[in-house]
């Protein structure tokens, strides 16, 4: 896929994928960090990975299928709002915590019982914070059969969400990225090695 390849090289020359050690925000050591956050900052690429997005979701489950996007605050808030509104469709988010004021919810904004919704994230690693999210939405009376995100980095989110019964759909994963990194002489083996490592 062309826009992969642009993409994937786009991340590597803008800083927004690093390799090194890190520690992720679960506290697990990783080889490489995303961080998709920045990806706003070029309006140009962002507008196609959204239109990208789109697409897939056109293709694969019709956006005919879904009432409203879902989104966990903030990285991939920022990616579904965006979507919302190239799709005009309306969106809610999860919170992470109960808010300890005003109305104390945990969704904010319009939701009903019944409700099919469609998840969206930026990048999914254990898949632990989209299913605490489900788990809230479902509570609530409403339907989760789809989650979208922009990167994999297959660390177990694929599993966790089809435990839930919910299909886990990416636009790229970090095999695919690393891949093609290699073939374009930007990394080397030993670094390819360990990302396949990491994700084994």
């Amino acid at each position: 896929m062309e826009f992969v390849k642009e993409f994937a090289i786009f991340l590597y020359k803008n800083d927004i994928i690093k390799f090194g050690n890190f520690t992720l925000s679960s506290g697990k050591q990783s080889t490489y960090y995303i961080d998709i956050r920045l990806l706003p900052s070029y309006p140009h690429q962002y507008r196609k990975i959204i239109k990208n997005l789109q697409n897939l979701i056109s293709e694969q489950i019709g956006l005919e299928k879904f009432d409203t996007l879902a989104s966990v605050p903030t990285g991939g808030l920022v990616i579904a709002s965006s979507l919302a509104t190239e799709i005009v469709k309306p969106l809610i988010y999860v919170r992470k915590k109960q808010k300890e004021h005003g109305t104390s919810k945990l969704v904010e904004g319009k939701t009903a019982k019944g409700m099919e919704i469609l998840m969206i994230d930026d990048v999914a690693t254990t898949g632990e914070s989209v299913v605490n999210a489900l788990k809230i939405l479902k509570e609530e009376g409403m339907n989760v059969n789809h989650a979208y995100v922009i990167i994999n980095r297959k660390e177990g989110a694929d599993k966790l969400l089809e435990s839930e019964g919910v299909r886990l759909h990416q636009i790229t994963d970090i095999l695919e990225i690393t891949d093609i990194l290699y073939k374009e002489n930007l990394i080397d083996e030993q670094m390819l090695q360990s990302v396949k490592n990491q994700v084994n």
